[in-house]
């Protein structure tokens, strides 16, 4: 093989190992701010302004802890489950009716939405 050849194919397994695109919770927090926060509260204990109402209580983020095994893949609480719920609402898997889909989000909104959520814990 030539040196140029060599190059080029190190260059593709970098470039194909390398993660598509890395998630932002700082983008995330935008998203966030506007369709969470209302029922999970600014720091994630689901205490926003609406979410004091709810029976049961939205999820508190600051916690950590999530029940949900949307991908069914034996491990509830993955991003993947995040991501569904959050993108087909918690009722398509068992949880409280109130959570609203958001299906209408960009696979990187998902993405950067689960991200803010995870710095979420405490």
């Amino acid at each position: 093989m030539t040196r140029t050849l060599l190059v080029l194919l190190a260059s593709a397994f970098v470039f194909l190992a390398a993660p598509v695109g890395a998630a932002d919770a700082a983008a995330g927090k935008a998203n966030y701010d506007m369709l969470c926060s209302v029922c999970h509260g600014p720091t994630g204990k689901g205490d926003g302004p609406a979410g004091v109402a709810l029976t049961p209580p939205p999820r508190d983020f600051s916690v950590g802890e999530f029940k949900y095994d949307a991908d069914k893949n034996g491990t509830p609480g993955e991003d993947a489950d995040l991501t569904l719920i959050i993108k087909n609402g918690a009722a398509a898997y068992g949880g409280n009716p109130v959570m609203a889909p958001w299906g209408h989000l960009a696979d990187a909104d998902l993405a950067n939405l689960v991200a803010f959520i995870r710095t979420l814990k405490q």
